[in-house]
């Protein structure tokens, strides 16, 4: 689930024809997830899913893509959507020597969700980068994924990147969900992942936890905590 009482998607460059010598503006990106850990919350009752998306870069830093996840929170709450798909848009670019700026809109759509508060959210963000560090703010501009009354709830976050050398790359994350008229909702997650790059397949395994509520954040399949902190297996395709 969201953040209802009921991570990872690459986008990696294909290659244009040769003669083009340049790279494709679209990328296509497939994986395979043990759990969908979503801000360190489980959307799959600690099962396995499955992922995919399309980006395409445009001209002058600008960008749009869409990704998709199978879930199982919604049905677990009593709605009837089996899927995520996200669809988003910005620009991206640096603004000074080794300073990036990234900006959009991110809308979260659940077909058929059908909860008393629909799941469907729409959040604006901003994220600056310097080296391997970016920190993001994200800021929803409707309810939060079928909480009621919490139009306003805010997600900040800081991830690093570090190249480890031969394919190998270390992802600490931290970040902080404060859900608008809910402190029983808020929560702060962690994870700490490692990958390996084979040549375009990527396998990666991460240590994800929360300091999230139990009551609040437990499946209403079977009770079991969405926010425990487990060991989370990946492996992504990019072409």
């Amino acid at each position: 689930m969201k953040f209802s009482p009921s991570l990872i998607a690459l986008a990696l460059c294909t290659a244009l024809p040769a003669f083009a010598q340049e790279a494709s503006p679209l990328s296509f990106n497939a994986s395979i997830v043990s759990d969908y850990r979503y801000r360190g919350i489980s959307q799959t009752r600690l099962k396995p899913a499955v992922q995919g998306g399309i980006d395409y870069a445009a001209p002058g830093g600008f960008y749009i893509g869409t990704w998709a996840s199978t879930i199982k929170w919604i049905k677990d709450a009593g709605g009837d959507a089996k899927a995520e798909v996200d669809v988003y848009g910005g620009w991206k670019g640096e603004v000074a020597s080794g300073l990036t700026l990234d900006v959009g809109l991110l809308q979260y759509y659940y077909p058929s969700n059908k909860l008393p508060t629909s799941a469907n959210t729409l959040e604006i963000y901003g994220a600056v980068s310097f080296g391997p560090v970016t920190a993001k703010y994200s800021h929803s501009t409707t309810n939060l994924f079928g909480v009621a009354d919490s139009k306003g709830s805010g997600y900040f976050d800081v991830t690093a990147n570090f190249d480890l050398g031969d394919g190998l790359t270390l992802t600490p994350h931290v970040g902080h969900q404060t859900v608008k008229h809910s402190s029983v909702a808020s929560y702060t997650d962690f994870s700490l992942t490692l990958a390996k790059d084979f040549s375009g397949v990527v396998l990666s395994g991460a240590i994800v936890g929360t300091d999230a509520d139990k009551s609040f954040y437990a499946s209403p399949a079977n009770g079991k905590f969405l926010g425990k902190t487990s060991f989370v297996i990946g492996l992504k395709k990019t072409f």
